[in-house]
């Protein structure tokens, strides 16, 4: 288990905090995209989970997830996005955002959700339990490298016949 900062709160995010969001997007990846990104998808309604992580009441993180379709040429197979997650600069490598994926998964494991995916460092997001997605037969819609798309089940067997393009809410576009 990773040490966590004892007075930090990961909780649901709350419409008094957007403008913390914004801004530890901002910060964290150096550019407004993220942030926007954030604002897009929660106007369109699809932040399915979406948790801030407090110290002493200070949003010092976020991490959030919206809707993905793995396309194939049978059934389409419903997924989790994780994207974007964020913690302030000064924040960094003390365990917030580890905190908050641990917590993510977890709420979107308790609504029933059954498969995420996570366009990142795999060596980061590998500890958590994500796999390369090729593995399943999964790839993005993205020009990404092979090795950053990555997927976790839910629940065991969940990926069996999803093979097919993981597509993005429309929200995402423009992202680079």
């Amino acid at each position: 288990m990773e040490h966590v900062p004892p007075r930090v709160v990961v909780r649901p995010e709350g419409p008094d905090d957007n403008d913390a969001v914004y801004r530890v997007s901002e910060l964290a990846f150096g550019r407004r995209d993220e942030a926007d990104l954030v604002d897009r998808l929660r106007a369109a309604g699809k932040a399915i989970v979406s948790l801030v992580a407090a110290d002493a009441g200070r949003i010092v993180g976020h991490i959030l997830f919206s809707p993905v379709s793995v396309k194939s040429s049978g059934a389409d197979c419903s997924a989790v996005g994780l994207a974007p997650m964020a913690v302030l600069p000064n924040r960094q490598r003390q365990g917030i955002g580890s905190f908050l994926v641990r917590r993510g998964l977890d709420e979107c494991r308790r609504l029933g959700h059954e498969r995420v995916v996570v366009l990142g460092h795999p060596e980061y997001y590998g500890r958590f339990g994500f796999l390369p997605a090729s593995r399943f037969g999964i790839r993005c819609e993205y020009d990404a490298p092979e090795e950053a798309f990555m997927v976790m089940e839910l629940r065991p067997g969940a990926l069996n016949g999803c093979a097919g393009t993981a597509v993005y809410a429309p929200e995402f576009g423009g992202l680079e």
